[in-house]
């Protein structure tokens, strides 16, 4: 095996680590915020990418690359949402072709119960995951840009 091909495997070695840890943390949110609020992961990532609009709304463009959805499916999303009641749509005054969304108060107060729930549930997940020697390094990486990340808040 060669240089090139050692590269090669280090980062394939990092993406399958990188997608085990998520896949650990999807799936324990998953389970979690399902049991407690009635939500699935990415309907908590809508409900929070909204609540930090600090009131206002966002557009579906906005809303899909916040969810890491295709436009199709962050209507599809969308649609169900307010069907519950948890989101309205809003067509924009000045382009009749853009349509945003915001939180209702009913999405609010569920997002403000489920919030506390997702910090604990992943901070327990990311302790668990930083006792486990093929994961430790990558929960320490997280530990490291999100100060950063913060700051730019």
């Amino acid at each position: 095996m060669g240089i090139a091909d050692d590269a090669v495997e280090v980062r394939a070695r990092g993406w399958r680590t990188l997608a085990a840890l998520h896949g650990l943390i999807e799936s324990t949110l998953e389970r979690r915020l399902g049991e407690a609020v009635g939500l699935s992961v990415v309907e908590y990532t809508v409900l929070d990418a909204l609540d930090r609009q600090d009131g206002w709304h966002m557009r579906m463009q906005q809303l899909a690359g916040a969810t890491a959805l295709s436009a199709s499916a962050t209507t599809r999303l969308v649609t169900r949402l307010e069907d519950r009641g948890l989101l309205t749509r809003v067509l924009c005054a000045d382009d009749r072709r853009g349509i945003y969304t915001e939180l209702t108060p009913a999405g609010r107060e569920l997002y403000e119960r489920a919030r506390p729930i997702h910090d604990e549930t992943l901070e327990r997940v990311l302790g668990e995951a930083a006792a486990r020697p093929e994961l430790a390094p990558l929960v320490d990486a997280l530990h490291v840009v999100a100060p950063s990340e913060a700051a730019l808040a």
